[in-house]
């Protein structure tokens, strides 16, 4: 068939658009396929690397692990949706970095957690945190695994349990107390108690911190120098109006260590030696004109690590035990000749239990929304006396 010229052009034009739109067609399907293969992340698996973990390191581990594949999975995602955005810097100023920064604070929160109840790990952190890139979506490598298995309790340094003070008895050592000075020793006796409270709250909450000496130089010798300061004041205090006590003080206010929190001292007794002398307290009443009875109330021992989240909680509630002792030692004070025989144990000793057993039972409930709840406490409830 002969075509006039005006045709065949007509026809040359079709074909090269034809031949353009297949070509079109082609290039993106290839743009398409190119879009659908966007890398992946690939990261070094943690949980192999942690060793032991102690019982009350468990929970906060496991979730630290899920919280590393949370991440690995926010970070592909983000390579998906981000794909052909930015320079040839892109993903690893936007994405492998942060993601880094993050596997960072996740693996020393879990070297910290262990560090609390046993040997710290020595982990190479900045390994562990950096993160690669499979090319193309290939080569995936296993999520990290979320669950760890327990050392057993006989492993975790000490069994977890904070250490208490054990300091020496300063009132027998002070001998006849002049009437005059009798306030401000009992004052200084009670002093020494509240510093040794403070010193063992700090033990509890500093559990894991510092190094070999740390207990030493930030507790004991603080704690030392305190009752230096005490001791003395109360050999001056005597001195004003008799023979001023020649005492070993460096022995008195060196104090030492119960370990596992087993086997802590009595309280120092508040009232002065020899100050109130004269009847006693007869029976379990408040009669007598004789020197006030002070409750004497076992010391809360062998709490677990305390997450770092109960920590404040904690201390405020072990703080708030010593303050219900305090009250009721005023109480038994201001009370003295009232009441019948069972006056001590109906007004004070009975309300001081009540009040302790809550106070414990909030201890619990603060450890046990991030660890292992600690359960018979109220066994630290109930308080005597010291006649």
């Amino acid at each position: 068939m002969h075509l006039s010229r005006s045709s065949a052009r007509r026809w040359q034009i079709a074909g090269v658009a034809a031949v353009a739109v297949a070509l079109t067609g082609v290039g993106l399907g290839v743009a398409s396929a190119d879009e659908n293969s966007a890398p992946t992340v690939n990261c070094p698996a943690v949980a192999g690397e942690l060793g032991a973990v102690p019982a009350r390191a468990q929970a906060e581990i496991e979730r630290n692990l899920a919280l590393l594949n949370t991440q690995i999975a926010e970070a592909n995602k983000r390579l998906v949706t981000s794909k052909g955005e930015g320079g040839k810097n892109f993903i690893q100023n936007a994405i492998l970095g942060p993601l880094k920064d993050k596997r960072v604070a996740t693996i020393n929160r879990m070297a910290t957690a262990i560090g609390r109840s046993a040997a710290k790990p020595n982990l190479d952190v900045n390994a562990l945190a950096t993160c690669g890139l499979n090319q193309n979506g290939g080569g995936v490598a296993a999520p990290e695994p979320t669950k760890v298995q327990a050392a057993p309790a006989g492993s975790q340094a000490g069994g977890g349990a904070a250490p208490t003070v054990s300091c020496p008895a300063v009132a027998g050592a002070l001998g006849t107390v002049p009437a005059q000075a009798q306030a401000e020793i009992e004052r200084n006796l009670a002093l020494l108690n509240t510093q040794i409270a403070e010193a063992n709250r700090r033990l509890v909450t500093s559990q894991g911190e510092g190094g070999k000496n740390f207990i030493q130089n930030a507790i004991l010798g603080p704690l030392k120098d305190k009752r230096v300061a005490t001791i003395n004041r109360m050999a001056t205090a005597i001195g004003r109006n008799a023979a001023k006590p020649n005492l070993a003080v460096d022995a008195l206010a060196t104090c030492s260590l119960n370990q596992n929190g087993g086997g802590a001292a009595a309280p120092e007794p508040t009232a002065a030696p020899g100050g109130n002398a004269g009847g006693g307290n007869a029976g379990n009443g408040n009669a007598g004109n004789g020197a006030a009875p002070t409750v004497n109330c076992p010391q809360v021992s062998g709490l677990p690590s305390i997450p770092v989240q109960a920590r404040d909680e904690v201390a405020r509630n072990l703080e708030l035990l010593n303050t219900q002792i305090s009250e009721a030692n005023n109480r038994l004070a201001s009370t003295i000749g009232q009441g019948g025989p069972n006056f001590i144990q109906n007004a004070i000793l009975g309300p001081l239990e009540d009040k302790r057993t809550a106070t414990l039972n909030r201890i619990e409930t603060a450890i046990g929304r991030n660890a292992v709840k600690p359960e018979g406490l109220e066994r630290f409830a109930p308080c005597s006396l010291n006649q």
